[in-house]
């Protein structure tokens, strides 16, 4: 027996969700008395998986996982189980694990859990602690089948080094073609994305325009944190999609988020309940993401974001 961790990478280098899962995976693998394979394709650099527990690690470079395809790298974490001998499979919550761990759990048959917040409460039986009801509660999920299946809920668990020496093989199994074919591809630039964040600053109609987000750009960074909008700003043009935070754009689980001239509809509370902070500037009073966040401005943005960009440009200038 040993616990697998699928380690998601771009372009080489790994996402902080890679870590936090392998973080995850060796703690569990100490509380169980095993060891932690991490699986993972087209990069090299291993070292960092090694910091962070990694005992063994799978690297595919197989053409065919040039795809998006969901179920071809479903395909490749379940061989990569099945090879390992592994009865437990760490998989991030993020959009793309959303997709590939139901997948893996059916070709394993195994039970699958998403949004895991913390170690098991038991492993006898196997119990663990998950969000629901869009964040807003807890519950205790138990898996009764001999393979299981964890997806851990981005910000959830943390970063824990600890270092090993790990072996690496090369990990190559027999994978069909996959039938999603990329038509193009938007690359990020140096900024913080929103899967990595620390801190989001995010806008909505309230800045009125989408000339008007320099002061969005300009407060993102001084405190060196993703942009984000909400879904209206996206539709109506303002930014680009993938920007969109919210029930069906991306989730944010951040430690600080700053909510901008949005209202706070439902379906936007709803992707960003799990962020630890969050801090509402808008001139509703009534607007409902007051009673959500722990911290409201009732005000004018336009006056008010300046003067917080001043202020924190001040502050970091006397401190370094």
């Amino acid at each position: 027996m040993s616990i697998l961790v699928f380690a998601e990478s771009s372009e080489g280098k790994f996402k902080k969700v890679a870590l936090e899962v392998t973080s995850y995976g060796k703690k569990l693998a100490e509380t169980l008395q095993t060891n932690l394979v991490v699986v993972t394709a087209f990069t090299e650099n291993t070292e960092v998986l090694s910091k962070y527990g990694a005992e063994k690690i799978l690297i595919g470079n197989s053409d065919a996982l040039k795809t998006s395809d969901a179920s071809i790298w479903a395909d490749f974490i379940a061989a990569a189980a099945q090879k390992e001998n592994a009865d437990i499979i760490i998989i991030d919550a993020s959009a793309n694990g959303a997709f590939v761990a139901p997948l893996v759990a059916a070709k394993l048959q195994a039970g699958f859990t998403s949004n895991v917040v913390d170690l098991p409460v038991s492993t006898s039986p196997f119990i663990v602690k998950r969000n629901a009801f869009s964040t807003k509660a807890f519950n205790n999920t138990e898996i009764k089948t001999a393979k299981k299946v964890i997806g851990l809920a981005k910000n959830s668990f943390g970063l824990f080094e600890n270092p090993v020496q790990s072996t690496v093989e090369d990990f190559s199994p027999e994978l069909k073609a996959g039938k999603i074919k990329r038509t193009s591809i938007d690359k990020t630039t140096d900024e913080v994305t929103i899967a990595d964040a620390e801190i989001i600053v995010a806008g909505g109609r309230g800045l009125k325009s989408g000339d008007n987000w320099g002061m969005i750009e300009d407060l993102a960074e001084v405190l060196g944190a993703a942009k984000a909008c909400s879904k209206p700003v996206s539709d109506l043009g303002w930014r680009p999609h993938s920007e969109h935070v919210g029930q069906t754009g991306k989730q944010a689980a951040v430690n600080l988020y700053f909510a901008i001239g949005i209202s706070g509809a439902i379906q936007h509370l709803a992707g960003v309940n799990a962020s630890k902070v969050k801090v509402v500037i808008n001139t509703d009073e009534e607007a409902p993401f007051f009673k959500a966040a722990e911290y409201g401005i009732v005000g004018d943005a336009f006056e008010i974001v300046p003067k917080l960009v001043e202020k924190l440009k001040a502050f970091k200038a006397e401190n370094g």
